[in-house]
């Protein structure tokens, strides 16, 4: 049987996202034995990806440390970069030794360098999978720092060595890497019904849902200060504790994210993967707050014009909750024909084909 080993980055959900519609294709493709190692919990895995898996809990990359969901904490993440690589080369033995004992037929890693660096030092077929890569981030922030130039020839060194980085529409371009193959979008369709979803979250059917979902790292809004909009009701995370007639809350143990996103009426968020190639690929109205010099999101932004309703929200907006022009506006538009998620089905041909001939591919 297929063994395959996948390292699934924690730094929000949006790794997750994209990695788990291309397991449950390929699970359903072939006969899979399946072990991921993430940070996330194997219940968070769990509610993505179908497949019974082994899980590792552990973090393998941090990405970047986060203020918030908007903001990058530039010093903790040097700190915790030069840290990560002081001792990279043991690492790399380690992880290969790891690697080498679980026998897997290919490694996927979305997206950190350690398994790609650790696959290629014993000799295992891997590739990587993500709209961005840590290394370019990385350097975006930090290349100027007399000791970043070694841990970014690092980084580039463990994704070129990757057999193939399979990079999603929309993504950030890469032209350092030569083994990067574009694929398209990936998204998720939703199993329930909206019908179910108002029973499950006692939302009312009558009213427009809007969804605020700023991602997986804890960035909470005003909300009890915003006024009411006419005929809408929020939808918030439940451990926000706002409590208000025209709010409703939610929770991946009530109900899996994607199974709610493509039953609301509207989602406010921030630029990210996940949610954005989601909303577009459904047909759903975005609004969405800037991350300040996050180097992925022009990339973002320029694709969800392009492919459904948008409108930016200013900082000013999101404090005072002055939506309701806003949202009324998107939902008057036509909707755009929405895009497909090709990249699932690009993705499967790939890695099958690794799978099948275990020789290196060119993209």
């Amino acid at each position: 049987m297929t063994h395959l080993f996948v390292d699934i980055s924690s730094h929000g959900f949006g790794h997750l996202a994209q990695t788990a519609p291309v397991l449950n294709a390929l699970s359903a493709s072939r006969p899979l034995q399946l072990t991921i190692r993430s940070g996330l919990t194997k219940d968070q895995l769990s509610r993505r990806i179908d497949q019974p898996f082994t899980h590792l809990h552990a973090a393998s990359d941090f990405g970047f440390v986060m203020h918030d969901a908007l903001r990058v904490d530039l010093a903790s993440s040097a700190q915790r970069y030069q840290a990560a690589y002081a001792n990279w080369p043991a690492r790399v033995e380690q992880e290969a030794a790891l690697l080498a004992a679980l026998q897997p037929s290919l490694i996927l890693s979305n997206i950190s360098p350690l398994p790609l660096a650790g696959a290629a030092k014993a000799g295992i077929p891997c590739m990587a999978m993500c709209s961005l890569n840590w290394a370019d981030l990385f350097a975006h922030y930090f290349a100027a720092a007399p000791w970043a130039a070694t841990i970014h020839a690092a980084m580039l060194h463990a994704y070129a060595s990757a057999q193939l980085f399979l990079r999603f529409t929309p993504g950030m371009p890469m032209p350092a890497l030569s083994n990067l193959a574009i694929i398209g979008p990936v998204s998720t369709a939703g199993k329930v019904t909206r019908e179910e979803i108002a029973q499950r979250l006692d939302l009312p059917l009558n009213k427009r849902w809007l969804l605020l979902a700023m991602g997986g790292i804890a960035h909470r809004l005003p909300v009890e200060e915003w006024p009411h909009i006419e005929e809408t009701q929020y939808l918030v995370p439940a451990d926000w504790g706002v409590s208000r007639s025209d709010c409703s809350t939610y929770d991946d143990s009530r109900l899996p994210f994607s199974d709610l996103l493509p039953k609301v009426d509207a989602v406010l968020t921030k630029p990210g993967y996940g949610t954005f190639a989601e909303a577009a690929c459904c047909g759903l109205p975005v609004l969405y707050l800037r991350r300040p010099d996050w180097p992925e999101e022009p990339n973002l932004i320029e694709w969800l014009h392009a492919n459904t309703r948008v409108s930016e929200l200013t900082a000013e907006q999101a404090a005072t909750g002055e939506l309701g022009r806003l949202l009324h506006s998107l939902w008057r538009q036509p909707a755009p024909v929405p895009p497909q998620p090709t990249g699932i089905a690009e993705a499967l041909l790939h890695i099958n084909r690794a799978l099948d001939t275990n020789v290196t591919i060119a993209p």
